[in-house]
This record gives structure tokens, sequence and C-alpha cells, in this order.
């Protein structure tokens, strides 16, 4: 069999299980924070956890193809390793920059959040009615005579 076959029988099933597994972990755990960050809106929470694994899917393995292309076919079994262990290892770093800006974004979305809001007004709660006994005519005050 050709070396460079057996590397991407190798790298394709690595790369896509452990970004799986970066993945799932990532929905996972950050499902609780996202639900922390919009309180009393799980629905908006799970909506954006979805959508960040969705865009950490995409880049993640549109990284892994891109990689596919070997620059020299691997000649025997010591080349077939390393050249595995360099794409495998270049997923990895990618996974590990992703996972952060994952942090980073979930960090900003929630200082944002717990920033209290100075430009809008505070709601109020409506006035109760005024019981029907109570004149509604306008008052007027009693003049002061001098």
């Amino acid at each position: 069999m050709d070396y460079r076959v057996l590397e991407y029988l190798l790298y394709i099933p690595i790369s896509v299980v452990l970004t799986v597994w970066v993945a799932r972990t990532l929905f996972h755990h950050g499902k609780p924070f996202l639900t922390d960050v919009f309180p009393g809106n799980a629905e908006l929470a799970g909506a954006v956890n979805h959508l960040l694994v969705v865009g950490f899917y995409l880049i993640n393995l549109g990284y892994v193809s891109l990689q596919l292309k070997l620059e020299a076919a691997p000649t025997n079994a010591a080349e077939l390793i390393e050249a595995l262990a360099g794409k495998v290892g270049l997923v990895l770093l990618v996974l590990g920059a992703l996972h952060f800006g994952n942090l980073y974004v979930f960090a900003r979305i929630r200082e944002h959040a717990r920033r209290p809001r100075h430009d809008r007004p505070v709601p109020q709660p409506p006035l109760p009615p005024l019981p029907p006994n109570i004149p509604t005519r306008p008052y007027h005050a009693p003049s002061q005579a001098a």
C-alpha cells in the first residue's frame, strides 16, 4: 500500500475524532456558562452555543481538509509517522487556539451582559389605578393672602 494513502486513512479519522471530541466538550460545558450569560433566556443561550459549535466545526474541519496535501509523499514508516505527527500536531494547535478563542468570546459576552447599563432608564412598574372614591379634579392650592 502507498504510504500516502495510509497517511490519509490515519490522518482523517484521527483529526475528525479529535474535532468532534473537543466540539462536544465545548458544547456541553458551554451551555451552563451561556445560560448564566443570558439569564431567563435559555433558548437564546442554546442558540448561541449551537452557533459557536457550528463555527468551530467549519473552521477546524476546513483546516483539516487543507492539511491533506502532502509536500512530499512518505517513502517509509518513519516518514509516515513524522508526517502524521506534524499534521495531527497542527490540528491540535488549531483546536487549542479555537478553544481559547471560544473562551474569549464567552468571557466578552458574559462581561457585556453583567456590565451595568446606565444609558437606559430602569423600567418601573405601572402605578396602580386610583380607587373610585377619590376625586380626580385638579387640586388648587389655597392662595396665600399677604
